[in-house]
């Protein structure tokens, strides 16, 4: 099942929703984010909408201004009150899956490493708890690189989430920016995949280009990607078409 991400959640939402189904996409995936979050208070619109496109769904958890492996113990609380209420939302939604991400690094995490795996992985527990209790599948997203991004790597993801039963989100353009070992993270963590997150880049930064602009080997890749929703990451709808052609020359 391959859909579009977007964070459209506007005015012009229900024409964006008519130009995704005509394109042939089967699903869409909200990214909850600035300045248009998915709330208590908002979602039911959007469900409307959604329910009568036919079109299925899945919701990229809030990121930006989220730390699960924060020390401070207010922070840490109020992050995981919003992944508790994107959760929420998802389940009145149903939603196929929730991306969340893992934890970000500071000071302190480079200093306490072992305490902040244990901060880290206790907020796992509770995020995965919250989705079995809710119905809903969550994936931990593999991050790209950037100084402060933990879960970089494929082990270090299996580091964070062994023995937590949570699923994981593989993102293709992500790792393409760190180890570009497609293969070791099929291998460590296939099992657990739950969504995939599909763009391109040059392989030096997360740049969410069309598929086919940048170096991911597709063609040897995508036979090999569990059979799970796929959602495409790109600027707008012109780089989602371009993707979508650039899929159906490799058939």
């Amino acid at each position: 099942m391959l859909g579009l991400s977007t964070t459209a959640l506007d005015r012009e939402f229900e024409a964006w929703i008519e130009k995704v189904k005509n394109l042939g996409f089967e699903f869409i995936e909200f990214v909850s984010e600035w300045p248009h979050y998915l709330t208590h208070e908002n979602y039911r619109h959007f469900a409307e909408v959604i329910e009568s496109s036919g079109l299925k769904l899945s919701i990229h958890a809030p990121f930006s201004d989220v730390n699960i492996g924060a020390f401070n113990e207010r922070i840490r609380r109020a992050s995981l009150e919003v992944l508790r209420e994107t959760l929420e939302v998802a389940a009145q939604m149903n939603a196929t899956v929730v991306t969340i991400h893992p934890g970000h690094c500071s000071p302190l995490s480079m200093k306490h490493r072992d305490r902040y795996l244990e901060i880290h992985r206790e907020s796992l527990r509770r995020i995965a708890h919250w989705g079995e209790e809710l119905g809903i599948r969550i994936g931990v997203e593999n991050m790209p690189r950037f100084p402060i991004l933990d879960a970089q790597s494929c082990d270090r993801l299996a580091e964070l989430v062994e023995g937590i039963d949570i699923g994981v989100t593989f993102d293709v353009g992500h790792l393409n920016t760190t180890t570009a070992n497609f293969d070791r993270f099929l291998e460590l963590l296939g099992d657990r995949v739950v969504h995939i997150h599909l763009h391109d880049n040059l392989g030096e930064r997360d740049e969410h280009l069309p598929l086919g602009d940048g170096v991911v080997p597709w063609e040897k890749l995508l036979p090999k990607l569990p059979k799970v929703t796929k959602a495409l990451e790109v600027a707008d709808i012109k780089s989602a078409g371009k993707s979508l052609k650039f899929l159906k020359s490799l058939h």
